[in-house]
Formats: structure tokens, sequence, C-alpha cells
């Protein structure tokens, strides 16, 4: 499926996937730079599809902005994930956000503000097929995975019709169809972009393997 995959465009790659699951695949997006393009591919074939976003409470205005016009544009059937305790909350007791120098308080953070938001959606969606955004040229843990990957961590198979595009091709896809772009966005899951907040890692697997009521 990869071989034939790489000799296709975005958008059949999309019909494809929607093809193998109807009525069951979503699409995630967390509003950061260029998911504007994926969330158009997939609107184009599928106009209806549950767009899946955790919202940790922790995004800056530009990106809830952006957010906004980006489901008034697009129509986007936007399915929110909230976790079970606020930003406010989470700062009143945990204090300010971690660090990249602790590991540890940055996996908590993840595993509370994140995975189990994003496990609890996935299981409510049920979704046969997961449409992400992921790009080889992200960091170095995606240079290793592929358009097409079963994911271990959620029991759906992740299709990543962007996978081997540049910026430079995303550039020119946002400008060939009027899309916005967010370039304030801040993950602090992740807290740089070489760091994986743990939805496509095996540790996250680990995290949500032990139940979303126990994270």
């Amino acid at each position: 499926m990869n071989a034939r995959m790489a000799k296709r465009e975005p958008l059949d790659i999309v019909r494809e996937a929607i093809v193998l699951a109807p009525d069951r695949a979503i699409v995630s997006t967390n509003f950061r730079p260029y998911e504007a393009v994926l969330l158009h591919l997939c609107v184009q074939v599928e106009p209806d599809i549950p767009v899946l976003w955790v919202d940790h409470g922790f995004n800056r205005p530009a990106t809830y902005r952006h957010a906004e016009d980006l489901t008034r544009r697009l129509g986007l059937n936007l399915r929110p994930y909230l976790p079970r305790i606020t930003a406010a909350h989470y700062e009143a007791v945990h204090g300010s956000l971690p660090s990249t120098e602790d590991e540890p308080a940055l996996k908590d953070f993840s595993a509370r503000m994140k995975l189990e938001p994003f496990k609890r959606g996935m299981q409510e969606l049920s979704p046969i097929v997961w449409l992400t955004a992921l790009r080889r040229v992200q960091n170095p843990n995606r240079a290793g995975l592929d358009i097409v990957t079963e994911d271990r961590n959620f029991g759906a198979l992740k299709v990543s019709p962007l996978f081997h595009w540049t910026d430079a091709r995303m550039e020119t896809y946002l400008k060939e169809h009027d899309l916005p772009n967010e370039w304030d966005y801040f993950d602090p899951a992740k807290a740089d972009d070489k760091r994986e907040c743990g939805l496509h890692a095996a540790w996250g697997g680990q995290v949500v393997g032990t139940g979303g009521d126990g994270i």
C-alpha cells in the first residue's frame, strides 16, 4: 500500500483511505501550522468527516481564532475533546508548564491533558482509518514512519497523505486555495518541535493502555 500511495497525490490518498472505511474514517488536528492543508483535502472528499481536536486548554489566542476561522471556512464537523481537568486546575495543582529539561513532568502533562482526551475521542468515534498531517520533515521520529502505518496506540490504520511533502509544497497549496496559516502555535505537551507528545510514539501507547480514567 505504501509503495502504491507514494506515487499518488494526497487528494487521491485521502479518497482511497476514506473508501477503505465508509463512515469509519476520521481526521485529527491541533490547528498547528499547515493543518489547513489536510483539513481542506479531507472535506473535499467527505465534507462531514469527524475532526478530532484535543483542546488541552493551553493554546494561544491566535490558535483559537485560527480554529474558529477554519471551522467556519471549511464547515468542519469539529469534535473537540477536553481533559478532565481545566488548564486553571492543572496550573493550580502542578504549577507552571513543564520545561524541556523535565521529561517526567512533560510525559505526565501529555498523559493528563492530551493522551487521555484523545483516547476518549478515539473510543467514542471508533475509527478504522485515522487521517493525520504527519510529515517526514517534522522530526527524526516521524522520518522513520510512512504514509500508512498500523497504529498500535489507538488501534486504527493511520494514513498520512502529506507525509512526503515539504514546507514549500505546503505553502504553495495554502496560497493556491487561499487558506490561512497559524504561526503562533505552541504545544506544551511537546515543548519543542523535535519531541513527541505521545500520540505517535510507543511510550504513549503504554500510557493509554493503562485506561483513560487511571491517567
